[in-house]
């Protein structure tokens, strides 16, 4: 049975992209081969990868084009994408699912053997924590404070409580947090 793992880069004061959706500039201020190097050794352990359609279409625009080792990566991993609007997924090996994101990530948890992770997609990330189907939580946590933009996963979860897992500082200021969300107390 594989883990499912949220990762994402956050801001100080919890921000996850600014305002508008998709505005992820701040990403690139910061981005170094260290933190490269650990988005390739995460690649590296997983069997699938997880989208909602905003985060989706974003990656999907991005990677498609890109060159690398993160780019063969994410071009050749399966990837399954959340969406009751879009009607078709055309990213390599990707998958379109329309509806009741909680049983099918419990299949795909029970189908493959390593990690799944679920990139960006706050909505999405909303929905599989309350379901209580996140075995860790990854963030990178940037050192800045955009002001405003959109949560993590917003603002109407139920307390969850996470044991901490690692804290890793790295070069560019950035601290690395791998949490394990705890069954409600």
């Amino acid at each position: 049975m594989s883990k499912l793992i949220q990762w994402n880069l956050i801001t100080l004061d919890g921000y996850f992209e600014g305002v508008k959706s998709w505005d992820i500039g701040w990403f690139q201020s910061s981005f170094n081969e260290e933190l490269e190097s650990f988005s390739i050794e995460q690649l590296r352990s997983t069997d699938m990868l997880i989208f909602g359609r905003v985060t989706y279409e974003g990656m999907a625009a991005y990677w498609q084009s890109a060159k690398g080792t993160v780019a063969e990566f994410m071009n050749g991993l399966p990837k399954t994408v959340f969406s009751r609007t879009m009607e078709h997924a055309d990213w390599a090996n990707t998958r379109l699912v329309k509806d009741n994101p909680v049983a099918e990530v419990r299949e795909l948890k029970r189908h493959y053997a390593r990690n799944i992770f679920v990139f960006g997609s706050g909505k999405l990330c909303a929905t599989l924590l309350e379901a209580g189907l996140f075995d860790e939580v990854r963030l990178a946590l940037a050192p800045l404070v955009l002001g405003s933009g959109s949560t993590l996963f917003g603002r109407q979860l139920k307390r969850v409580n996470m044991k901490l897992l690692e804290a890793r500082s790295l070069t560019n200021s950035y601290v690395i947090l791998r949490y394990e969300p705890l069954a409600n107390q």
